[in-house]
């Protein structure tokens, strides 16, 4: 399978704090960004092995401690 280079994308790192959602019930996780004043998330991209992490890790240039992770 061919994977797509990823394109380098950027984010309000002032209001936007990195998330993975996880399911407690289905551990479905869910990669995203949480308004640090408002508390919303806005889902980017569905986490389906640990490849689609690492995706979304490059292409917003963040490290894995960075990434808090919310049930």
């Amino acid at each position: 399978m061919f994977r797509r280079k990823a394109k380098k994308c950027s984010y309000d790192r002032e209001n936007l704090k990195p998330v993975i959602r996880s399911s407690i019930c289905t551990g479905e996780q869910v990669a995203g960004f949480k308004n640090i004043q408002t508390g919303k998330f806005s889902a980017v991209l569905l986490i389906r092995n640990g490849g689609d992490l690492q995706e979304f890790l490059e292409t917003y240039d963040i490290s894995e401690t960075d990434v808090a992770t919310e049930y």
